[in-house]
């Protein structure tokens, strides 16, 4: 259970401080300084145990009804303490205004008194004879073991109404059923209790998609579209369409994000003839989310100009369940987006457990220098030497720090893909880089590093694991010139002399 189920579970529904705690109102004013004000008991007050000192069991609230703004909404708790509205729709239920709801409820402190036993005239002063709201709590008081849900004995319900503002001091009119009095409540009650549907709805129509329930996500726009697969058993994710790239799994986790960041921002009727109006059968955006379980969730994203303005409105289905809603015009932005934007960004994909060799090219024809891992296959810790062109042990945490860089090494943004001429960005077989190597001289990955993007200082043209031209950052990428870069008793390079020219 939830942290806020237990919460509220713990409540104990009442008029209270916080929450239905009494403020002073004008009325108050006429007593005398010396007259004490009524209390009032509290407005949920489970049955005496009739054992003294024992503390009563604090209720469940199960079924909430809120009267106001003209609607009728009626909230179910679902065996996993969230709450759903169950009418006049079924939707899920706005988490935070249900949890300010019952809080205000369930305040322990009882209230002073405005009216002992008010007239038709007051109730109508008041606004109680027909109420601004009224708000019905249903809940049962558990037994030792927490049962008790079924016992007729152990339900009870109390149904609070609310009236008018006390422009003296903000507070609110309350009475509750049962009880002719009338109490004058913070105004604080008011904000929490006089919510009409909407207000009660959760707004996430786009949302509640997480990247590592997902198997497959396909976008069909206007003019681009794309594909993604979520390889089985890892967090890798997999650009299929419009060209089989690694995609950017950071990426794919904030498309999602941002997708849910979109709420609605009014529910209207659907029909077929208002999905034709809005746009919908022939949307901007169509969008399949397929979860590893249950149905895929289709997103379908229109937008018309409705008196010179754009409108957007989504259409979310999933299965038999379908919800139209109008959602902020950046909602299309959220899954329109270019392609390279979900590419991953690293430069070299490889994985550094596998590497068992790697060569640097210092570049300009200097001899290449070539480390060895004579650290058996067995899963043992990696141990470094310099092969060539001199013999030696290398310092561990240099070539270590290496293989971090290299593989942490991200393009800042991409260029031509698959040029017929490499050189022309300073790439070629001279170039500097390193090349790294697996079992049996398999090789992982490789990078040549080119010359300077112009105009862009620290950047420089490179060439990776992918097939297209890279531009990357070269600040602390200190790739070795010689072998005594590597090598156990030699200092380490400077940043610039690393680089070379």
């Amino acid at each position: 259970m939830s942290a806020t189920g237990k919460r509220l579970v713990a409540a104990v529904l009442a008029l209270g401080a916080g929450g239905l705690a009494l403020s002073a109102c004008s009325e108050g004013s006429s007593r005398k300084a010396t007259e004490p004000p009524a209390v009032a008991a509290p407005l949920f007050a489970p049955p005496s145990s009739g054992t003294q000192g024992t503390k009563a069991a604090a209720p469940v609230f199960t079924r909430i009804t809120v009267r106001a703004q003209g609607d009728t909404t009626e909230l179910a708790r679902e065996p996993d303490g969230t709450w759903r509205i169950v009418a006049p729709v079924k939707a899920r239920a706005e988490a935070a205004a249900v949890e300010a709801l019952l809080e205000t409820l369930g305040s322990t402190a009882s209230s002073p008194l405005v009216k002992d036993a008010p007239t038709d005239a007051d109730l109508e002063k008041y606004g109680l004879k027909s109420p601004v709201f009224s708000v019905t709590a249903h809940a049962f008081l558990p037994d030792a073991s927490g049962g008790g849900e079924d016992v007729p004995s152990r339900q009870h319900t109390v149904t609070l109404h609310g009236g008018v503002e006390n422009m003296f001091d903000g507070s609110v009119y309350v009475r509750r059923d049962g009880d002719a009095k009338v109490y004058a409540a913070q105004g604080s009650v008011r904000w929490s209790l006089d919510k009409d549907t909407f207000a009660l709805r959760s707004k996430e129509l786009l949302g509640d998609l997480e990247a590592n329930e997902l198997t497959l996500i396909e976008v069909r726009a206007k003019e681009r579209g794309y594909v993604l697969e979520h390889e089985a058993g890892t967090t890798k994710w997999r650009l299929t369409k419009p060209l089989p790239e690694r995609a950017d799994e950071a990426r794919v986790t904030s498309l999602l994000k941002n997708l849910k960041e979109h709420r609605a921002l009014s529910f209207p009727t659907d029909s077929p003839q208002t999905r034709k109006k809005w746009g919908l059968e022939s949307p901007l955006i169509d969008a399949r989310f397929t979860p590893r379980s249950g149905e895929p969730v289709r997103i379908r994203l229109a937008q018309v100009m409705e008196d010179g303005a754009p409108r957007v409105h989504a259409l979310r289905e999933q299965g038999s369940d379908a919800v139209l809603g109008e959602v902020p015009e950046s909602a299309l932005a959220a899954l329109d987006v270019d392609v390279l934007e979900l590419k991953d960004k690293h430069v070299l994909n490889f994985r550094r457990e596998d590497v068992r060799r790697v060569v640097f090219h210092p570049g300009n024809g200097v001899a290449p220098i070539t480390l060895v891992n004579t650290a058996g296959t067995d899963g043992g810790s990696e141990s470094w030497q310099v092969e060539s062109p001199r013999q030696g042990k290398a310092q561990h945490f240099r070539v270590v720090s290496l293989l971090r860089v290299l593989g942490t090494l991200k393009a800042s943004s991409f260029g031509e893909a698959r040029p017929k001429n490499w050189a022309k960005y300073g790439i070629g077989d001279a170039s500097r880089g390193a090349v790294l190597l697996g079992a049996e001289g398999r090789e992982l990955a490789r990078l040549w590093l080119g010359g300077d993007v112009p105009d862009e200082s620290g950047l420089s043209y490179a060439r990776g694991s992918g097939p297209e031209v890279m531009e990357v950052s070269v600040e602390g990428l200190a790739l070795p010139m010689r072998a005594e870069d590597l090598m156990e008793g030699t200092p380490a390079p400077a940043p610039t002399e690393a680089r070379g020219p």
